[in-house]
């Protein structure tokens, strides 16, 4: 079947632009109400943590201790950002810096106890907030969401990557 110059156009036609507009428009509007709320969810935890404390804190949860390279290379960030964020963790005590057990003189990093307790109840409270927002959508809604915001920003990091810019880690479900 031949194709013409309209069939083999990209998204970025003139076909697609309001639909590309509508796209780019909520997804800044999107940024914008994430950043004034934080995602921070309900109650007294609401804006308790910001979003790289969070990040940091999933990732060592779900990776376990790691040295400031490896964290760094696991979120797609540079080390000397992960030492800034760290820092006020470690002094929190949501972070301990602790002897790597193969290599008494390299340190790695810990979620703490009180780590654990703090993302747990942040957590539950952003949970609880995307389950009100979320509550007149039916399950399939919610997966298919989850679904295409996943793959949204696998392409976003993919993207960024390949452009030889350090992104925001990839998705992990928490």
């Amino acid at each position: 079947m031949p194709t013409t110059p309209e069939m083999s156009m990209d998204m970025t036609t003139v076909g697609d632009s309001g639909l590309l507009d509508t796209l780019q428009h909520e997804v800044a509007v999107f940024a914008r109400r994430a950043e004034q709320t934080r995602l921070g969810g309900v109650g007294q935890v609401r804006n308790s943590m910001d979003r790289a404390a969070y990040l940091l804190l999933n990732r060592l949860d779900k990776e376990g201790p790691m040295g400031v390279k490896a964290l760094a290379a696991s979120m797609g960030i540079d080390s000397s950002t992960v030492t800034r964020q760290v820092a006020p963790l470690v002094d929190t005590g949501l972070v301990k810096r602790t002897s790597h057990p193969e290599d008494g003189r390299a340190v790695v990093l810990q979620l703490s106890p009180r780590g654990l307790s703090r993302l747990e109840e942040v957590r539950s409270s952003r949970r609880q907030l995307m389950a009100e927002l979320t509550q007149d959508w039916e399950p399939e809604e919610r997966e298919a969401f989850c679904a295409l915001l996943t793959r949204f920003n696998t392409a976003l990091s993919a993207r960024m990557t390949a452009h030889g810019v350090p992104g925001p880690e990839a998705s992990t479900p928490s």
